[in-house]
């Protein structure tokens, strides 16, 4: 049974940092497809950062520049590390992942490629 679970959200000032991380267990992560969503209330989840099944990230426009996406395939643990924190940035992130291959080569990453999701870990950024 795959399970995904995110730690190191939190009250950050903006500015700040935080790392994200999203352990995988019964999941190989080494050429899978996974990454990160955020949800903020009263609006639709949106694709942050991918790593793809082929080595390639993908970033929205919004975190280019301020986040990296990374993964620790001896670890089964993907990362997130999310500088220069905005108050838009506030949300619920979600780790997401799909034992298919996926490639952001050519095509925005979509909720509807991931299979299984964490729990979610909150990031609340205060100005």
């Amino acid at each position: 049974q795959v399970q995904l679970v995110e730690s190191g959200g939190g009250s950050v000032q903006a500015g700040g940092s935080l790392r994200l991380s999203c352990a995988a267990s019964g999941y190989a992560s080494r050429g899978s497809c996974m990454g990160w969503f955020r949800q903020a209330p009263g609006k639709e989840r949106e694709w942050v950062a991918v790593f793809d099944s082929y080595g390639t990230t993908r970033y929205a426009d919004s975190v280019m520049g301020r986040f990296t996406i990374s993964k620790d395939n001896g670890k089964n643990t993907l990362y997130l590390e999310m500088n220069s924190l905005e108050p838009d940035d506030s949300a619920m992130y979600y780790c997401a992942a799909d034992s298919e291959r996926c490639s952001v080569r050519r095509t925005e990453p979509k909720a509807s490629w991931f299979t299984y999701w964490g729990q979610g870990t909150q990031v609340t950024v205060f100005s």
